[in-house]
């Protein structure tokens, strides 16, 4: 295996253009986020099963199963977190292993823009060829942004993180929000079939995903690494063996363990949050499409403002503390969404107005606290518990309003019921040292934390 291109020199220029870069890649990958995985595919996908079924009454057949097509989405969003578990792993544990982050996120990017292309194909009844697209895409997408995560500590300093996190998540949030918006005008505006209109918002996530990624590929350096295994097949097996090591560590890392658990718990709201607030406002206080639509456009938008605005007030008052405030708003906002008057667009629009000022900067300053209490040369590894953690909050939550809707029958008791991840959140946060987890580390203990 040749040795991979390594950074030659660190300069004040080199750095500000390998971290304009890097913003890059969140602006490609978030078309992906909201234009398949948060509005279209879902009920495309559901509707190619519904005519595969025969109508919504019949089955369709997977894997010696028979599935109503409501449930065929869902099935394939469970075991695409089911497989990212499994993978993102041994992914950053080779991208620490070989020194080929670069290459690794350009390799694990272009096999989620090819899937996500091929969704341009899925018509008529082609459910079996959607669901495998999108296990390509989705798995894939999971397994570069590990890498991708793992560049941080890499290309910012600690005083400095906050601010490129933030500057990435919002950056995020821009791209994500302008494909969004030109597919929303073409599918309900353009004199053209309701499934052609999908296709070709699906597809454009791709081609947005494939030519922005292009930059951080250009921009992005590889650092050097210990010398390994000469062979692919010894670096991936020298990459398992180091992910059982990973894991086998936490335990000299307990704080770094305490923020993972308090990190999960938290997000695991604020995702629930996000996933559940289309189907309060329709099932609950009535809203249609419109409205959502309008939420969901003006929430990628204002977060933009939201993520760099909290990374602002982290430089003054200090990271943790302003997360920690950020979890008392998230409460706020989720007991006042309590209270929503039916058929009220205006309440709802400022609920998501308040959802979108703290929900980027609830990310970007937890993944940079997260950077500060992980080991160096191991970044990949450790940002693929990260996503782990993220990817479980999915579970948590699903399982909690379950639970809340079977008992009660009522959307606004399952809301509510998601407070418990926000307090529990809040008190494990705040019994991490985050200084004494930071040396732990090894790493520097920036003065705003």
């Amino acid at each position: 295996m040749t040795a991979p291109q390594v950074v030659h020199e660190e300069t004040p220029g080199t750095r500000r253009r390998e971290q304009r870069g890097w913003y890059w890649y969140d602006w490609a990958d978030s078309a992906f986020q909201t234009t398949v995985l948060t509005v279209f595919l879902g009920p495309y996908l559901t509707t190619i099963a519904t005519t595969a079924a025969g109508g919504e009454g019949g089955f369709v057949a997977f894997l010696g199963l028979d599935l109503r097509p409501k449930a065929y989405f869902t099935t394939m969003v469970t075991i695409s977190v089911l497989l990212q578990i499994v993978i993102m792993p041994v992914v950053g544990a080779l991208a620490d292993h070989t020194g080929r982050k670069k290459q690794i996120l350009g390799v694990f990017a272009y096999l989620g823009v090819v899937a996500t292309l091929g969704f341009y194909f899925v018509s008529g009844d082609a459910y079996l060829l959607g669901g495998a697209l999108f296990l390509i895409a989705n798995v894939t997408f999971g397994a570069a942004r590990v890498v991708y995560d793992s560049f941080l500590p890499q290309i910012a300093g600690a005083e400095e993180r906050d601010e490129i996190s933030s500057r990435g998540w919002g950056f995020g949030y821009l791209g994500g929000g302008l494909l969004l918006a030109l597919n929303l005008v073409i599918y309900l505006f353009a004199d053209i079939e309701t499934g052609l209109a999908v296709r070709i918002s699906l597809a454009s996530a791709g081609l947005w995903w494939g030519a922005f990624t292009l930059i951080p590929m250009l921009r992005l350096r590889n650092r050097r690494v210990p010398v390994h295994e000469a062979t692919a097949v010894r670096a991936v097996a020298g990459s398992v063996r180091q992910l059982g090591r990973t894991i086998a560590d936490l335990r000299r890392y307990p704080r770094t363990l305490l923020f993972l658990a308090a990190y999960l718990v938290y997000n695991d709201g604020v995702q629930t949050v996000i996933s559940f607030s289309a189907t309060y406002a329709d099932q609950e206080l009535g809203l249609g499409q419109t409205h959502q639509i309008g939420a969901i456009l003006m929430v990628q938008f204002i977060a933009v403002g939201g993520a760099l605005g909290l990374g602002r007030l982290a430089l003054r008052f200090g990271t943790k503390r302003t997360v920690l405030a950020s979890l008392v708003v998230w409460t706020v906002v989720v007991g006042v969404a309590y209270f929503l008057q039916k058929g009220s667009a205006v309440q709802f629009y400022a609920i998501a107005f308040a959802i979108a000022i703290v929900m980027g900067g609830t990310q970007a300053l937890s993944r940079s606290m997260y950077s500060l209490v992980i080991p160096p040369g191991r970044e990949a590894e450790y940002f693929s518990l990260y996503q782990i953690s993220d990817k479980g909050s999915a579970f948590l939550g699903s399982l909690v309003l379950t639970l809340a809707l079977q008992v009660t029958d009522s959307y606004r008791t399952a809301i509510v019921s998601l407070v418990v991840f926000f307090v529990l959140g809040f008190v494990l946060l705040s019994a991490v040292n985050l200084p004494r987890a930071i040396r732990e580390a090894g790493n520097q203990v920036p003065d705003h934390i």
